[in-house]
């Protein structure tokens, strides 16, 4: 049984930083492209970065420069640094696992709220 479990929200004022963590089990992580999306109120939910199994990298027009993603496979943990984080950023920050064979399957956490505001 696949769980992805994210920890790390919170409130933090613009300008801040925060690190997300989603650590999985159930999956042989290695296999897995990364991901990690949000949605805010009234929105659609949104890819903000990924990671696939070799380690290659892509993010949101929105985030880079300032978000990081990374992966630590021995740990079988995701991870999403955010620095100078903006309100716009507000929501809720989802974890994925993607794995395709023959076709794409898709394992999601249950989400962290982030909160950036003064």
């Amino acid at each position: 049984q696949v769980q992805l479990v994210e920890s790390g929200g919170g409130l933090v004022q613009p300008g801040g930083s925060l690190r997300l963590s989603c650590a999985a089990s159930g999956v042989i992580f290695v296999m897995y492209n990364m991901g990690w999306y949000r949605q805010a109120p009234g929105k659609q939910r949104e890819l903000v970065a990924g990671i696939a199994r070799g380690g290659s990298t892509n993010y949101a027009d929105s985030v880079k420069g300032r978000f990081t993603i990374s992966r630590d496979n021995a740990k079988k943990t995701v991870y999403l640094q955010m620095n100078s984080l903006k309100p716009e950023d507000t929501a809720v920050y989802y974890c994925n696992a993607a794995i395709t064979i023959a076709s794409r399957y898709d394992y999601w956490g249950q989400g962290t709220q982030v909160t950036v505001s003064s």
